[in-house]
């Protein structure tokens, strides 16, 4: 009897100190939690950070990440700079003119994604546009937060673009293709790989879109990166570093299984469309993230001389208040060796 009560009381113990261990390992493995504000909806674009949470390559880096939408490329940044996000992915050009206004918020770029930005003027050839040179007399619809308006000083200037001969109609982003559809607008601002998909989807025939890139006519810029807090990167490096990697890992299965990508997008937008979606990221592939100098040097860092350039082609239209130096807007020191950064 009493080597009963001895096994019961011993099975007891084991057993809840068994429970005990098990309910503590999803806080030890749950890692620190940070939080990524992206540019824009859950759309095909965002899916490497997706794969990256879902195949638990920022859990393995003792991340908890928490992936929020965004409304803009240029939204991301101050929501980085005040703390609400320890990282965020927006429009490099707009943060070197945020810092300039802001010589107190010392938010830097950690990893490129978009090596070639979509920036876009997308118009339609039944209403006279085809051409940047089609745009003087026109209304051109700019939701105020796009990455691709943010340009349009630069561009026009270029170009040799009067900005008084052309109409700019502040418009949201829910009724940017629509108004384009409808003819209410000449041509908007946007992504390339956002808007000819909405206006496709919205009945405007392909033949009759016309999509003016603003990296095919005059500015050489890049786009969109991983954005950093600066105080959680002073006191966490390795947690960056740890970000960017995983962050990377996601982009590599991105690009070599997009089909299987897509899904992850899917599982977080009910109103997106398979087709849509998996077509929107192999745009954004191919034109945006797999480029020719990728493939050469490797993913997720920038050439500082092209950087230097496209910072003084902003400089055109935009006086900085204290002169740019590229290496105080991209710190590559996050960034794996060449050999971890190459794409399939």
């Amino acid at each position: 009897m009493l080597g009963m009560v001895v096994r019961t009381v011993g099975a007891t113990l084991v057993g809840a100190l068994t429970g005990a261990l098990l309910a503590a390992m999803p806080a030890m493995a749950a890692g620190t939690p940070v939080k990524l504000t992206l540019d824009w909806k859950f759309e095909g674009p965002a899916a490497p950070f997706l794969v990256a949470l879902e195949k638990g390559y920022y859990a393995a880096e003792g991340l908890d990440v928490t992936i929020d939408t965004g409304a803009g490329s240029t939204e991301a940044l101050p929501r980085v700079a005040t703390g609400a996000y320890q990282f965020g992915f927006g429009d490099i050009n707009s943060l070197m003119k945020f810092r300039d206004q802001n010589p107190g918020l010392d938010v830097k770029a950690v990893m490129m994604m978009y090596d070639v930005p979509p920036f876009a003027i997308v118009g339609r050839k039944s209403q006279g546009v085809s051409t940047w040179q089609d745009l003087a007399g026109k209304k051109l619809g700019a939701p105020p937060p796009d990455g691709a308006f943010a340009q349009w000083p630069a561009f026009t200037k270029v170009n040799g673009i009067d900005p008084a001969s052309v109409t700019i109609e502040s418009i949201g982003f829910p009724v940017r293709e629509p108004m384009l559809a409808q003819g209410a607008v000449d041509a908007v601002f946007g992504f390339s790989f956002s808007v000819v998909l909405n206006l496709k989807a919205a009945g405007v025939p392909e033949d009759d879109i016309s999509v003016i890139l603003m990296s095919k006519n005059g500015l050489d810029l890049y786009g969109n990166a991983v954005l950093v807090n600066p105080d959680f990167a002073k006191a966490n490096p390795e947690l960056v570093k740890g970000f960017v990697k995983a962050t990377i890992k996601g982009v590599q299965d991105t690009v070599a299984d997009p089909e299987a990508a897509v899904k992850t997008v899917l599982a977080r937008n009910d109103v997106a469309k398979e087709e849509v979606e998996l077509a929107r990221l192999k745009l954004a592939i191919a034109d945006n993230i797999k480029t020719e100098a990728v493939v050469a040097n490797g993913f997720g860092d920038v050439d500082m001389a092209r950087f230097a350039k496209s910072v003084e082609q902003l400089g055109f239209a935009y006086t900085f208040a204290t002169p740019v130096k590229p290496e105080d807007v991209f710190d590559p020191s996050f960034l794996p060796p060449k050999e971890e950064r190459m794409l399939p």
